[in-house]
């Protein structure tokens, strides 16, 4: 299993590219916002470094953020004191007891490790026995239909960091990959780095039967409120009856 989101893009990810999770905060605190999750924990799965957990906190939440890449549970567990993180496979970590888990930026996506290549039933499933009765497991994915023709390359800038993303999309296999270069600043001169990232596209109606099948009640929404996801993208509500 390579590292992913390493130092670099780790650091870069966070200054640059965190609007996803802050954006997506408020619609996921309003339907937290009930009697029986308020004060219960919230799980915060691929928590990257923990824009959305501080929103949480600052919520009032008791969180968990539990990420696979070292590098942003070190950033997370430096910006959001009052939270807990844990270094982590979203497909394979034994969920505590809680009131809600929630995903953002597509992280259910992600081929990082080998557990995500059994499939979103064990990920559904873990998540239905750690919640109470009542409980709501709120996420996004990335269907498939996510470059329109050909390859796309794209460039973005910061004050001290450069990052340059080749996407490619295998249509047969419903895999997304991202090489990804990035150049940030050290001193005098910038430090070249590079990741390859790879996502397997779902379909929402797929993710809403395995939902389902967990034992779910699911909503399907293309928006956390007001937050309008890009083409070829769905937020799941998905509340364990009680």
């Amino acid at each position: 299993m390579a590292a992913q989101y390493k130092r670099d893009l780790a650091f870069i990810h966070d200054a640059g590219f965190a609007d996803w999770a802050r954006n997506a905060a408020p619609f996921i605190l309003e339907r937290l916002n009930r009697p029986y999750i308020r004060g219960e924990l919230v799980i915060d799965l691929g928590c990257g470094s923990g824009v959305l957990a501080k929103a949480l906190v600052e919520g009032g939440h008791s969180v968990l953020g539990i990420d696979l890449s070292k590098e942003m549970i070190r950033i997370a567990r430096e910006s959001v004191r009052k939270a807990r993180f844990k270094v982590g496979s979203l497909f394979a970590f034994n969920l505590p007891r809680c009131g809600a888990v929630v995903s953002t930026g597509e992280c259910i996506n992600y081929l990082f490790d080998s557990g995500a290549n059994l499939g979103l039933n064990r990920v559904f499933r873990n998540v239905f026995a750690a919640l109470m009765p009542g409980g709501v497991f709120i996420f996004d994915i990335a269907e498939p239909g996510q470059l329109k023709g050909r390859p796309t390359r794209s460039f973005t800038e910061g004050d001290d960091w450069v990052v340059l993303v080749a996407k490619e999309e295998d249509k047969g296999s419903s895999i997304l990959t991202r090489r990804i270069v990035t150049f940030r600043k050290v001193g005098q001169v910038y430090r070249k780095s590079e990741e390859i990232h790879r996502q397997r596209l779902y379909r929402s109606t797929e993710v809403a039967a395995e939902l389902r099948n967990a034992g779910f009640r699911v909503r399907t929404l293309r928006s956390y409120g007001d937050f309008e996801l890009p083409s070829a993208h769905a937020v799941f509500v998905a509340r364990k009856p009680g």
